[in-house]
């Protein structure tokens, strides 16, 4: 027997239709790359989304095409989404970090028919255009008045392209599996890989998103997601915002600590999402300038491992509740949060951190597991650390065109490529990448516990950890270090800051001071350079 209930599609556009009819009066603030700041509400947002569907079906797009975005985190750009969505089209959000010929690669991969960019980007978009085959239309998010020439390019500027059309337009109806976003891996080993997402899986992920235990957000929220909306779907926040009908506040270009802050108190923000290096800019601006952050409640860390410093410089110096998150693109990508639950109300100081170090539990709609290398599934003792596995409505089934098939099992468990242990409550704790664990001895070592606990010495700016060739563990681990502006501080002063609190054998061999640590297009450290950089580094055996 089947439930008499409404077959009612998850289309994404509905969550612009329940926002504009609900909350069409909430604003979304966005620095714009022109300058200025510019003001819109999300009644505007879901008319001009219309018209760019328009547009995107008067210039022959439809159904699963791909029509790729290059452009920072404004209400154009989340126009540009919508509007794509609501044709049946499918955004494709490029990262603008990675190097052209990367860029290049993906749209060819993709077939990306169409593309929005932003001024800023343009330089890319000249240097590859002519690379990309089945690029037929590019929009400039700007209008008239800023559009530049070019040479080599035929463009449009946004506004004059939606301007030819009135808004009459009926999104189109389609099944909610429908592909309706796209977004491809940092291609740290091999090749990128492409996720896409399904209305569905969307509007899933943003329900999940939304709850108290997860992101938490209510219309009186004040949401500032200075996380690109090119990475990793833009943390879901472009759907789970406006179906709520929160406030958005878009950062645009500029990233250092004083334009953060700036907007951060102009708006009263309540809540932020960010990756560390993000947020280290801010604290260290606050630092120097004595300020607070009054309005802020609450900061989502995420995208690699929150310093424990980190925690402690908000929560004790500005009052600031941090969220130690951990997600993937393919995963939409919220996997778990470190809210407190029952069992960790009355926890305190340093034992609060210990808790907030771990990336926390997965909400309703992620299943997780963690295995050893024969696939046998691991104990959640706290202890026992393995291959970190998912599964959910909002987690890819596999990579499009077919790559990276070893990663995906006939049960749907997706192997993240992450190892982790999880406790009897469920609390989840990333110990590395699996390509990154240091093996000494037979044992292994966590880098990232070792970059935390390095990162909380008051001279440490950022730390990274390999593991180096030794001629009798196997591996053993070198601690990379940048320090603070004017600070100089010895090997010895480091390693003496970290005994006692971490295994004896578990000590980084030695200290390497370093100018800059290469990141990732995504802001993660890259240890694949340092590995070539320190290449020919040999510590003293003995």
């Amino acid at each position: 027997m089947l439930g008499m209930m409404q077959d009612w599609p998850l289309l994404c556009h509905k969550i612009l239709d329940y926002a504009a009819a609900q909350h069409g009066g909430r604003e979304i603030v966005s620095r714009s790359v022109e300058g200025p700041i510019l003001r819109t509400t999300y009644a505007d947002i879901h008319a001009r989304a219309k018209k760019a569907s328009q547009a995107l079906e008067a210039d022959g797009f439809g159904l699963g095409d791909r029509i790729a975005t290059l452009g920072w985190n404004s209400a154009r750009h989340m126009e540009a989404w919508y509007g794509a969505m609501g044709i049946g089209g499918v955004y494709h959000t490029l990262n603008p970090r990675l190097f052209p010929e990367q860029i290049a690669w993906i749209m060819n991969h993709a077939e990306d028919k169409g593309l929005f960019v932003d001024l800023s980007f343009l330089p890319i978009v000249e240097a590859i255009a002519d690379n990309v085959p089945s690029l037929r239309k590019i929009i400039v998010l700007t209008d008239a008045d800023h559009m530049p020439k070019s040479s080599k390019l035929e463009m449009v500027d946004y506004e004059s392209w939606i301007g030819q059309h009135d808004g009459d337009f009926a999104w189109k109806q389609f099944d909610e599996n429908t592909a309706c976003g796209m977004c491809y891996t940092s291609g740290t080993t091999g090749d990128p890989k492409g996720v896409l997402y399904s209305h569905r899986s969307n509007v899933l992920h943003a329900l999940i998103s939304v709850q108290p235990d997860a992101l938490n957000l209510g219309s009186n929220e004040v949401i500032m997601p200075v996380v690109p909306m090119f990475h990793a779907n833009a943390w879901g926040i472009a759907h789970s915002a406006p179906m709520v009908g929160a406030k958005i506040v878009n950062p645009g270009p500029l990233m250092d600590g004083a334009s953060i802050y700036e907007l951060l108190d102009s708006e009263k923000v309540t809540m932020t999402a960010a990756v560390p290096t993000v947020w280290l800019m801010l604290l260290s601006y606050l630092e120097e300038t004595g300020k607070k952050l009054p309005h802020l409640n609450r900061v989502v860390i995420g995208g690699s491992a929150c310093p424990r410093a980190m925690t402690e410089a908000f929560q004790n110096d500005y009052g600031v509740q941090v969220i130690h998150a951990w997600g993937m693109t393919e995963m939409s990508p919220l996997g778990s949060l470190g809210v407190m639950k029952p069992v960790y109300s009355d926890l305190e100081g340093e034992v609060l951190l210990d808790m907030q170090e771990k990336q926390g539990y997965a909400p309703f709609g992620v299943e997780m597991q963690i295995t050893d290398d024969e696939n046998v599934e691991l104990p959640w003792d706290g202890k026992t650390f393995g291959k970190l596995k998912v599964r959910g409505p909002g987690v890819a089934k596999a990579y499009y065109g077919g790559a990276g098939v070893e990663q995906f099992d006939q049960e749907g468990w997706f192997d993240t490529g992450d190892v982790a242990h999880i406790n009897a409550n469920g609390y989840m704790q990333i110990t590395d990448r699996s390509k990154d664990v240091i093996k000494s001895g037979g044992e292994w070592i966590s880098t990232i516990d070792l970059e935390n606990l390095a990162v909380g010495h008051p001279d440490i700016q950022e730390a990274a950890v390999i593991g180096i060739v030794h001629s009798k563990w196997d591996e053993r681990p070198l601690l990379i270090c940048i320090t603070k502006q004017g600070k100089n501080p010895a090997a010895e002063d480091i390693l003496e800051f970290m005994r006692g609190k971490v295994a004896k054998w578990w000590m980084p061999n030695a200290v390497a001071f370093v100018e800059e640590i290469p990141h990732t297009a995504t802001g993660k450290i890259q240890k694949t350079e340092l590995r070539k950089q320190f290449a020919d580094y040999r510590f003293d055996d003995g």
